[in-house]
């Protein structure tokens, strides 16, 4: 029987996760966790935005856990990975750091986006400098997807340029040494980026725009009616329907597509109150909410569970990890002990 190819993913530990973590990645993950061999790393090693608060990372953790849990990834048939727990993803990303030309790394959106965001000071990171380690994230997430030699990265739109530059520095790796390496293959999730509830492209937890996974059903309802549902109309008044938000949940969580689509037409046609278009997507998202809720409850009260799916995981995490640190080490040529047991210096 043919080995499974492998899937690595994951997140940053910065609070627990909402619904553009699921339409965009989750729904996906439970989906492949039964075709690929799975590493889904909760990034801890990646937020030194929040080096003031230790505490929210180390508490994001749990949380991270709990919802993957919650929305079905089985940690019998998947690795929960955390990263600090596989230092190996340390010792890859020093390595890789001496081959990585810098403009490689600032050609990089998302490095540029941070750090534009950091010495703006915006609400996110105001009063903070830059860190050391914001040089080096994009290198360490090139490192991550290579430790177990994934064959397919599952991300989100904007993380695209950072799959071609790790298939760029995989390429060069198994050209300039040996071949180590998969060039992996990045797969977009089914809703490439939900916006946040207030209209803004980016859903963010800085911005309060979000409803997560865990959000009580009257706080849902509560998001729901205060959702910005495009420019201001009348009640009977046409509208457009790519102006309003509340269609694209819709799109993304409504099962009954034909009805959708009937509810876009109504609106385009004739007009309709955002009261109507609210009042499903309560339904509708509240529906979704209810067996993750409820499974998230069942794991909170039994975190020996919780703990012992992240230490599993991390060991499987960690044996994969030391399998490719051996390839790498002989690959450069370091293995300076087990080559030169018994030779003197100089031979």
């Amino acid at each position: 029987m043919a080995e499974r190819k492998r899937i690595l993913t994951g997140v940053r530990p910065t609070g627990s996760l909402h619904l553009g973590h699921y339409a965009g990645a989750l729904e996906n993950w439970v989906r492949l966790q039964g075709e690929y061999e799975c590493f889904f790393l909760i990034a801890d090693y990646q937020v030194s935005d929040y080096a003031d608060d230790i505490s929210r990372v180390r508490d994001s953790v749990w949380e991270v856990a709990l919802d993957w849990l919650a929305v079905g990834l089985d940690p019998e048939n998947s690795s929960f990975v955390v990263e600090s727990l596989v230092p190996e993803h340390a010792e890859l990303t020093t390595w890789l750091s001496w081959f990585l030309p810098l403009g490689m790394l600032e050609r990089n959106p998302t490095l540029k986006a941070e750090m534009e965001a950091l010495e703006r000071g915006d609400e996110t990171h105001a009063g903070k400098s830059v860190p050391v380690a914001f040089y080096t994230y994009p290198v360490m997430q090139v490192a991550n997807i290579l430790m177990p030699r994934a064959h397919l990265v599952p991300v989100g739109e904007d993380q695209l340029p950072h799959i071609e530059l790790t298939r760029e520095v995989a390429r060069r790796f198994n050209r300039d040494f040996k071949p180590v390496f998969p060039e992996p293959e990045a797969l977009v999730g089914r809703v490439p980026r939900l916006v946040g509830t207030d209209g803004n492209a980016k859903m963010s937890k800085s911005r309060g725009n979000t409803i997560d996974l865990k959000e009580p059903r009257e706080s849902v309802a509560k998001k729901v009616k205060g959702m910005y549902a495009g420019p201001p109309r009348g009640a009977t008044e046409p509208g457009v329907a790519e102006e309003n938000p509340i269609f694209l949940y819709l799109e993304a969580f409504d099962p009954d597509k034909a009805e959708v689509a009937s509810l876009k037409e109504t609106y385009e046609k004739s007009g309709l109150p955002n009261k109507v278009l609210k009042d499903r997507l309560d339904g509708v998202l509240n529906a979704l909410l209810d067996p993750i809720r409820e499974r998230r409850s069942y794991y909170e009260t039994r975190m020996p569970l919780v703990r012992d799916a992240l230490a599993a995981g991390s060991a499987r995490g960690r044996a994969a990890a030391q399998e490719t640190m051996g390839f790498v080490r002989e690959a450069l040529d370091i293995n300076y002990l087990e080559k030169h047991r018994n030779a003197g210096p100089g031979q």
